[in-house]
């Protein structure tokens, strides 16, 4: 069972910018016994990606969960091999001459710095959305690792975080129905464009289209 994977519509976009771009997708929220997405609203619970694309096939799905309980019963075992996968990725970034980059919370969102595997590689670029909003300002006062970039993720139930981080620096990522040039009086660029967020500029929104189960939601989730 192998833990990064590079079959996403989404990361596969990084290599025409010369970023060779792998994810680690493990199962969102509760999904396998213990929620991975603490920071979760109702709406971002209901809307997730999770299922969009191949995420929809059983076996995705059961593999998820199957990493997720790697993860929780082996900690140890799992970094072992995460940090072979990235040490191969290595390899091949420099056989194809892209740069590597890794999102390690590509359905899920787990605290990484606590876990050593992003200092052990200070050459790779990571990169993840999130929605602790305690991260994101370690983040802003530089206190995470340097090759650890977050974009903070707006919900329904956490507009005052998203104001407040949003005021102080910090890059948001929000889901629109319809896409505006500003927002928050900030402008928006096009998130889906790529999912290469350590290239963004500072201070901007990182506009994503509603895709999927979020062009249902009525939770506010989805910014109409």
């Amino acid at each position: 069972m192998k833990l990064l994977s590079t079959s996403n519509a989404k990361l596969e976009k990084g290599e025409k910018f010369g970023y060779l771009s792998f994810g680690l997708s493990l199962a969102p929220h509760t999904l396998s016994g213990k929620n991975f997405c603490p920071h979760a609203s109702a709406g971002c619970a209901a809307a997730c990606l999770n299922t969009s694309g191949h995420g929809a096939l059983k076996t995705v799905q059961d593999a998820r969960i199957k990493k997720s309980h790697f993860f929780i019963r082996d900690r140890a075992a799992f970094l072992t091999q995460l940090e072979t996968e990235i040490l191969a990725a290595q390899r091949k970034a420099k056989k194809m001459n892209l740069t590597l980059c890794i999102r390690l919370n590509v359905v899920s969102d787990l605290p990484w710095e606590n876990l050593g595997i992003i200092q052990k590689f200070p050459s790779v670029q990571f990169y993840d959305y999130c929605a602790n909003p305690k991260r994101a300002i370690s983040f802003l006062h530089g206190k995470l690792p340097a090759n650890y970039h977050l974009t903070f993720s707006r919900k329904e139930s956490n507009q005052a975080q998203v104001e407040l981080l949003a005021s102080m620096g910090m890059n948001i990522a929000a889901v629109f129905a319809t896409m505006p040039e500003k927002y928050l009086g900030r402008p928006v660029i096009d998130g889906d464009e790529s999912d290469l967020r350590f290239l963004d500029g500072k201070g901007v929104i990182v506009g994503l289209k509603a895709k999927g189960l979020a062009k249902k939601d009525t939770s506010g989730f989805v910014i109409a």
